[in-house]
């Protein structure tokens, strides 16, 4: 008899025992049947190995007998492996738990699938800039699409921390600093990969990080602490991790920060008062990585055994790597919470029909057919080109002509790792194109691309290997001159200059937070050397966060901010730079002028000194800089196109909204009277004028995205109804007063029109 018959009787009698229900009921009961059944047999450590989430480090196939994380399996020492490649690598684990541990119950497979598997999309803080939920769910589809070809059924996303502060480097991990927005796309990235039914072997479970407000360092600094308002929590922090967890998350990660005091992993308010009790998630709560034990270094517990016991009193269901929650078996007072969280890891595994299946995702014919197949790769293109955002294009220096000599200059020009962006961890970046092949493709036969680096990422080549980490490395040993004279050779021999210049991958992402957001050095001193030639220079800037480009604006007749466009970046920038596609980006996150405003947004509260409507230079005795304007560079909302598109005049329907009449339109005509088709996206913002508490100058409430032959246009209708104009009070309570609204409709958060619009009871 086999050492895991037990657990498939189990699973046959609860099976039985469901039979007299029906429905969803029925499937419940089967559900809770088997997990009764299974944890009347598991010992306290058999309950406690189900809590903890060990790194696999590089187990292939072969070492998988022999392994430490092997034996640990076989004791019923673990409940899932995270970060482990390969469906039969993950197979030949998954063997070792269900047919050598005393039950056989299988792991649980995660990774950190952030923007796609094989086939990546742009980071996430570029995917925003697409404002297309129906684009973001595509990612998430095809995310959980090949990632579950390949054994994994768990991933770490999406991120959805509010970020309005650019040292912060895990920015480039978010949707960017409105709460709308953010979770408007958060609930599309689940159902992305969570679709309607977990068990479907194409779907997998998400995890929503980083609970909570992992976005507000003090300092921008990682893993620094928080120190928010319950107010401003409510408000401008907290609605994306409910707004997943409304669309049937399956899991949820403790962020590392502090909230009010207390480390988020041992926070009961936060843990289970707010996201339990409050929001009614049923999941299962998840460490970050070696959060228990660094509990000791927030001061909050003496050794790792009070580390876990204060994480599972809070409502923290598994550790990650930290194994600290093993220790907890001797004391009989905390069983009760050993066995609530053991359930909810079980009643994961059996909605992902891994009881049924321990298999199920290791289907070697699944990753021939659904990985970086040649679809995917194409929905990949069209998301990184929706996602580049046109900051400045002077004298319709864009698009170049095919027929060009171009030349192409800048340390990110030819670099094939980079072009993913961070954390993606499955990339093959061997099977991506570097822009350089990817603009000599689009010119074949047409014109030329002439190529030098001209110099490296930094003059700090200590500095260059941290930006460069995990394979990036590019730096050149050729002198700082030797590389410059090459560049400046071919300039002069071009009709344009191409300049692939910013941040390298590495640059932004975790753990890379950073005080000087302007143009790393040698690429800046480089930039001034090529604008000496006259040539037009069509700056590429490649970042994971909202830089400033002060220089770069005031100097440059063409910026086209590319982030990390994912595997097909080179073919998305050759499609919009040669004009096959007309770029339509929004910024999900405003670009400053100076680090010094940060952290800023434009959904900021009004003082009681703001500087006078329509300025923005210095007054005395009011709320302003000396030596900088208040406002960004580029605004929230802001993208340019190759297109001129006019905005008609803002009209109301009616001028008082209430529960009786329940809605009110809003109206406005948007023209192209330029040459090239162009995608809009239109936004409503609204503004409660007088309220006690104080409310934003203007949140984003809505938005179109349209699309406008040349020559065509269209009228935008918006429906305002009472919820869009409330708020929740410190107390977590939503309100909506009476009293005046402004309505204000435009292209960005700064050029907006604005109505007046009375709510009345």
């Amino acid at each position: 008899m086999n050492k895991n018959t037990s657990l498939f009787v189990i699973f046959a009698v609860s099976l039985m025992l469901g039979l007299s229900s029906c429905g969803s009921k029925s499937t419940a009961n089967k559900m809770d049947n088997f997990v009764d059944s299974l944890m009347a047999q598991m010992t306290i450590e058999e309950k406690l190995g189900q809590l903890n989430l060990p790194v696999t480090g590089d187990i292939v196939t072969g070492q998988a007998q022999s392994s430490d994380i092997a034996g640990a399996i076989r004791a019923g020492r673990v409940g899932g492996l995270f970060n482990l490649k390969g469906s039969e690598a993950i197979r030949e684990i998954q063997r070792i738990a269900v047919e050598e541990s005393r039950l056989g119950i299988p792991l649980v497979f995660g990774m950190d699938v952030i923007h796609g598997y094989e086939t990546v999309f742009p980071i996430p803080l570029a995917i925003a800039c697409t404002w297309d939920e129906q684009a973001v769910e595509m990612v998430g589809r095809i995310s959980a699409l090949e990632a579950t070809a390949d054994g994994i059924c768990w991933t770490f996303s999406p991120m959805v921390d509010i970020c309005c502060d650019a040292r912060w480097g895990r920015i480039a991990e978010s949707f960017g600093e409105d709460p709308y927005l953010v979770s408007t796309l958060a609930k599309a990235m689940v159902k992305g990969y969570q679709q309607t039914d977990l068990s479907d072997t194409t779907s997998m479970m998400a995890c929503v990080k980083h609970f909570a407000l992992y976005g507000a360092p003090e300092g921008g600094r990682d893993y620094n602490n928080v120190e928010l308002s319950r107010y401003r929590m409510y408000n401008d922090y907290l609605p994306p991790y409910r707004a997943t967890v409304e669309a049937g998350v399956g899991s949820v990660m403790a962020s590392f920060n502090t909230v009010e005091g207390v480390p988020a992993t041992c926070n009961s308010w936060l843990l289970t008062d707010l996201l339990r009790n409050d929001w009614g998630f049923k999941g299962f709560v998840v460490s970050d990585y070696t959060a228990i034990a660094e509990m000791l270094n927030h001061g909050v517990a003496a050794d790792l055994r009070e580390a876990a016991e204060l994480s599972l009193k809070a409502g923290l269901d598994m550790d990650m790597v930290s194994h600290g929650l093993l220790l907890l078996q001797d004391d009989p007072k905390l069983v009760e919470y050993v066995n609530q969280a053991c359930r909810r890891i079980l009643v994961a595994k059996h909605q992902l029909g891994l009881f049924e299946n321990p298999y199920r995702y290791c289907n070697s014919e699944r990753r021939q057919k659904d990985i970086l197949t040649q679809s995917n790769r194409d929905d990949a293109r069209r998301v990184a080109r929706e996602s580049f955002v046109l900051l400045k294009n002077e004298k319709n220096t864009l698009p170049l002509k095919k027929q060009s000599t171009i030349a192409l200059i800048g340390p990110l020009a030819n670099t094939r790792a980079n072009m993913s962006g961070t954390w993606a961890v499955a990339a093959v970046s061997d099977k991506y194109k570097t822009l350089k092949e990817g603009l000599e493709d689009a010119v074949k036969g047409k014109g030329k691309v002439l190529y030098a680096k001209g110099c490296n990422l930094t003059y700090d080549p200590v500095l260059e290997a941290h930006a460069t980490m995990f394979g990036r490395e590019m730096r050149d040993n050729r002198s700082v001159q030797a590389l410059r004279d090459e560049a400046l050779r071919i300039a002069r021999q071009a009709d344009v200059i191409v300049a692939a210049m910013g941040e390298s991958s590495e640059f932004s992402g975790e753990c890379a937070s950073r005080t000087d957001l302007t143009m790393p050095d040698a690429q800046a001193d480089l930039l001034k050397e090529l604008k000496e030639t006259g040539k037009p220079i069509v700056l590429l800037n490649f970042s994971g966060r909202p830089v400033i480009l002060n220089w770069e604006a005031e100097n440059l007749p063409a910026i086209l901010q590319v982030w990390f466009g994912g595997s097909e970046t080179a073919d998305a920038v050759a499609d919009v730079i040669f004009g096959d596609y007309t770029p339509s980006g929004k910024l999900a996150v405003a670009f400053p002028r100076s680090v010094g405003q940060l952290p800023m947004t434009y959904r900021h509260y009004n003082t009681g000194r703001p500087l006078p409507e329509g300025e923005d230079k210095f007054h005395k005795f009011v709320s302003c800089y000396m030596d900088c304007p208040n406002s960004p560079l580029y605004p929230f909302g802001f993208g340019l196109t190759y297109t001129q598109l006019d905005y008609g005049t803002l009209a109301l329907n009616q001028n008082t909204l209430s529960k009786a009449n329940k809605e009110v339109k809003a109206t406005i005509e948007v023209k192209n009277t330029g040459k090239y088709d162009a995608d809009e996206i239109v936004q409503l913002y609204i503004r409660d004028v007088v309220c006690n508490p104080v409310r934003p100058i203007a949140e984003l409430r809505s938005w179109q995205k349209i699309h406008l032959a040349a020559g065509e246009s269209k009228t935008v209708e918006f429906t305002i109804t009472p919820d869009m104009l409330g708020f929740y009070t410190a107390d977590g309570l939503w309100t909506v007063p009476t009293g005046e609204y402004h309505i204000m409709v435009g292209a960005n958060s700064r050029d907006l029109q604005k109505l007046a619009l009375q709510y009345e009871e």
